[in-house]
């Protein structure tokens, strides 16, 4: 009756939500049936001065152009300011247009306008600004081929590429998984007067890794010295999460040593990963040493360190052992995982334990996690058929509290 109850609350909220939910797409409709007259006379209003012989200053049309509330319409005033004596755009205002237009997700249009630029040729134009460019086009416009396209385009603006534009196409290539480009455009890096540096070696190599390329990605590594780099933390952790993909954790282990040996110190993501691939040939004694020997390193754990343990004991049915790291997590102020929680209940209930899955759910709730049907299935179990009669009290008494 008592889970029947808190189920018909549940229902009778949602339904309260789906209400409002309701009403306030209502009002949203509402809204946006008055919005194109709103912005019709929004752009009427800021845009008179267009229709002035005052001459306007840069500062002035940038005030335009940033008080126009339809992003489309920046395409009409740049028109109609065109027409002016005193026509100047200047980088910002472009940097204005292009940003609106990409909130618009018009992005046809800023292709036009970097055409538009190219023809006129009335201003010249920093880095920055194609940094700012080519990101829209990767990030926002998922226009990959665009984004080099404009790389190799900016000499043609009389603007050359800073080492920090060329990284951001590489690194659009990575997150893309475009692997084959990649090389195409490191080596052109000299083309473009790109002097390579760490950061650049970096992203290549891990483009390498995340393909499976490992000895490639070793060749990267020697070229440091060639390019007059030097690698960093950053270097070894992306090799040695390569290598524990692969399995090759004593490999891994291997290149913490040669780290160490040139005098660069490991960080939390290098022994996460070194934790991880532990986790995953079911070495979870080598994990917890791990742990600890990261503290003495002068590196704290942070939660996804705990998290990669508690996995792997719980992946072993070390479950009192989990549940004391779940105490200790939240001693220190982690959150363990929703899904560490469900196989921590899970295993505590089949080996009938029935206070410690009373204080793991407790812990749980208190994180701000539901327990879902299939898990109040589990603890009702666990409760009915305890050897303990005596200790169902202690889970029924936590259903009570969160059924009321």
């Amino acid at each position: 009756m008592i889970l029947r109850s808190h189920f018909a609350r549940k229902h009778r909220q949602s339904i309260i939500q789906s209400l409002s939910s309701a009403s306030t797409i209502t009002r949203k409709r509402s809204f946006a049936l008055a919005s194109p007259s709103a912005s019709h006379q929004d752009s009427d209003h800021h845009t008179y001065k267009l229709n002035h012989k005052d001459w306007l200053s840069p500062t002035e049309v940038l005030k335009i152009f940033s008080n126009l509330r339809d992003p489309i319409s920046v395409i009409s005033v740049l028109n109609q300011y065109s027409k002016r004596k005193d026509y100047n755009p200047n980088e910002a205002l472009y940097t204005l247009i292009i940003n609106k237009l990409a909130q618009a997700k018009s992005f046809d249009a800023i292709e036009d306008i970097m055409q538009r630029i190219k023809v006129e040729k009335l201003c010249r134009f920093s880095d920055g600004f194609f940094y700012n460019v080519i990101k829209i086009y990767g990030n926002m416009a998922g226009r990959i081929s665009k984004a080099i396209e404009t790389l190799f385009d900016m000499p043609s603006y009389n603007c050359w590429p800073s080492v920090k534009t060329f990284n951001l196409v590489l690194n659009l290539l990575v997150s893309a998984k475009l692997f084959g480009e990649i090389q195409g455009i490191y080596t052109s890096a000299a083309k473009l007067g790109v002097e390579i540096d760490a950061c650049c070696l970096n992203i290549l190599l891990k483009g390498l890794c995340e393909n499976g390329n490992l000895e490639a990605a070793f060749y990267v590594l020697d070229e440091f010295p060639k390019q007059n780099c030097e690698p960093n933390v950053r270097t070894y952790s992306t090799l040695m999460h390569g290598l524990c993909e692969k399995g090759n954790v004593e490999e891994a282990f291997g290149l913490l040593e040669r780290m160490e040996s040139e005098g660069i110190d490991a960080d939390t993501v290098t022994f996460n990963i070194l934790i991880s691939g532990l986790r995953k040939q079911g070495k979870v004694e080598e994990g917890m040493k791990l742990l600890e020997r990261m503290k003495g390193k002068g590196c704290y754990p942070n939660s996804a360190s705990y998290q990669e343990v508690l996995y792997g004991l719980l992946d072993k049915k070390r479950f009192p052992e989990a549940k004391e790291l779940v105490g200790r997590m939240i001693c220190e102020r982690m959150s363990p995982s929703f899904v560490s929680y469900k196989k921590l209940i899970h295993g505590l209930c089949n080996q009938k334990l029935v206070e410690d899955v009373d204080w793991v759910l407790k812990k749980m709730v208190q994180q701000g996690f539901v327990p879902r049907t299939g898990m109040w299935r589990e603890i009702v179990g666990c409760v009915t058929f305890g050897k303990d009669n005596r200790n169902r009290v202690y889970v029924t008494e936590t259903v009570e509290s969160l059924a009321s």
